[in-house]
C-alpha cells in the first residue's frame, strides 16, 4: 500500500465509495486485491476517527433511525458451534439521519440487540446540542435505549408498519407490500406530521448501492468484521463530507455547519498518510 502514490490511492478509494467490488478494482487499476483491502481498512479507520471528532454539538432538530442488515463470513443460519458469534453471522448498521441537512451524525455496526441499541442511541445523544424529535421503526430495543439516554428530554414517535405475507414463487424477492402504517407517541409531544422513517430508509438504499458488500442476492460480503466497519466508516465520511446531495446542493456536513467547505476523496486519503 505504501508503494502506491497518492493519485493511485485516490483512484482506488474513489472506486470503493462508488460501489465497485475489490476484484473489479483489481482488474481496473492493476492494484492487488490485498493492497486494496489494506488501503480501505487504513483509510476507513482514519475516516472513523475524523467523523467521531467532527460530529459534535450538532444543531439537528429531527432525527430518523433505522438498521441495515448484512453479514460477515456467513449468514446466521450457517453458524456452527466452532464459530465466534461476535465475529460472524448477521450484523446490522445502525444509522441516524437528519432529514433537513441529510447529515448522518451517528452510526454503529453491531448485532441487532438491546446492547447495541443502547450504545447507538447513547452515542447519538452525546452529539446533539438541543432537544430533538426522533422517529424509528417498531424495534422494541429503541424504547428502553431512548428512555435511558434521553429521559424525557425528547419527542419520540415510532412508525409501525404491517406487511403482507412474503409471496412464494415469482416475485418473492420483491419488497413485501405495506398493508398499514401506524404512528405511536412514545415520549414527549412529537409532531406526528413529521414522524417518519422515509429518509433513513432511502439512505439504506444509498448504502446498498455504494458498498458492494451490502448488495443483496450476490456473492459480495465481508470476510472480517474489521473490514465491514472500515467500509462503513469510509462510506459515511464520503457521504457526509464529499458527496453533494441534490436536495441541499452541498455535502450534508456543510449543510449542517460541520465544515465550511466540501472535502475531496484525496482529503480522505490524506487522513491516513
Amino acid at each position: 500500500m505504501n508503494k502506491l502514490n497518492l493519485d493511485k490511492q485516490t483512484a482506488v478509494i474513489h472506486g470503493l465509495v462508488e460501489g465497485c467490488s475489490i476484484r473489479s478494482l483489481e482488474r481496473m487499476t492493476g492494484v492487488h486485491r490485498d493492497t486494496i483491502m489494506r488501503l480501505m481498512v487504513t483509510v476507513g479507520d482514519a475516516c472513523g476517527d475524523t467523523l467521531n471528532q467532527m460530529m459534535r454539538n450538532l444543531p439537528c432538530k429531527h432525527i430518523e433511525v433505522d438498521e441495515v442488515w448484512c453479514y460477515v463470513g456467513k449468514k446466521q443460519r450457517h453458524i456452527e458451534v466452532k464459530d465466534d458469534p461476535s465475529q460472524v453471522g448477521d450484523f446490522y448498521t445502525w444509522v441516524a439521519i437528519d432529514p433537513d441537512s441529510k447529515l448522518v451524525p451517528a452510526f454503529r455496526v453491531g448485532k441487532r440487540d438491546a446492547e447495541n441499541a443502547d450504545a447507538f442511541i447513547g452515542d447519538l445523544s452525546s452529539r446533539l446540542q438541543n432537544r430533538i424529535q426522533l422517529s424509528s421503526d417498531a424495534l422494541g430495543a429503541y424504547v428502553e435505549a431512548v428512555k435511558a439516554n434521553f429521559g424525557n428530554d425528547i419527542d419520540y414517535a415510532q412508525i409501525v408498519k404491517t406487511y403482507e405475507a412474503e409471496p412464494i414463487g415469482p416475485g418473492r424477492y420483491s419488497p413485501p407490500k405495506v398493508t398499514s402504517v401506524d404512528k405511536l407517541v412514545i415520549v414527549g409531544k412529537p409532531d406526528m406530521r413529521l414522524a417518519s422513517t422515509s429518509y433513513v430508509e432511502r439512505d439504506n438504499l444509498t448504502m446498498r448501492m455504494s458498498m458492494r458488500r451490502f448488495t443483496r442476492l450476490t456473492n459480495a460480503f465481508s470476510k472480517k468484521l474489521e473490514n465491514l466497519k472500515a467500509a462503513v466508516n469510509l462510506h459515511f465520511a464520503y457521504y457526509n463530507l464529499v458527496r453533494f446531495h441534490k436536495t441541499v446542493r452541498m455535502p450534508p456536513a456543510m449543510a449542517a455547519d460541520v465544515t465550511n467547505k466540501p472535502w475531496t476523496i484525496q482529503d480522505l486519503v490524506r487522513l491516513a498518510n
